[in-house]
């Protein structure tokens, strides 16, 4: 089973920005305030592993976003759905903010990762719902940008998507 992992709006709120090269979390609380709550739902489902969905992994790299993360969850994170070699993809440059990755929706990018790793079984924890397909929707988990998983109905609809191996 995988788990597509969003940061922002789901292990802490949606306001979460860059500041000389930092993530700073502008509002209440602070980065990762939820980050034990998914660690309470994992504990119980040893066979789940992450693959990152996140905006950190094209703005920081795949090693230095992972490195955000607490020991618990790191061992589990595999991989991104963004990856270096996107950035050399024809005309495109690393620099460069026109990659497949940065032109397709969050549904795109999980859905390609899935297609291409030949995934069944996976879950994709997210507070971006624009452009998912119907037929997928049994996979997402929704969030609110807000709240992410301090809401007690996404940690119940979690928890069931990983029992029922969606």
């Amino acid at each position: 089973m995988i788990l597509f992992l969003d940061f922002d709006g789901v292990l802490h709120p949606d306001t979460a920005y860059l500041i000389k090269g930092r993530p700073v979390l502008h509002g209440e609380g602070e980065l990762f305030m939820w980050v034990p709550l998914l660690e309470d739902v994992l504990s119980s489902h040893p066979e789940v592993q992450i693959v990152l969905s996140t905006s950190w992994a094209r703005d920081f790299g795949f090693t230095r976003a992972r490195r955000y993360l607490p020991a618990s969850l790191r061992n589990r994170t595999i991989g991104a759905t963004w990856h270096s070699a996107m950035a050399f993809e024809g005309e495109y440059r690393s620099r460069s903010r026109n990659t497949w990755w940065d032109l397709h929706n969050r549904y795109q990018q999980i859905r390609r990762y899935v297609e291409r790793a030949g995934l069944a079984h996976w879950v994709a924890v997210d507070d971006q719902p624009h452009g998912w397909d119907a037929a997928d929707n049994d996979h997402l988990v929704q969030t609110n940008p807000d709240t992410g998983l301090s809401d007690p109905a996404v940690i119940a609809r979690l928890h069931r998507l990983l029992e029922t191996g969606s």
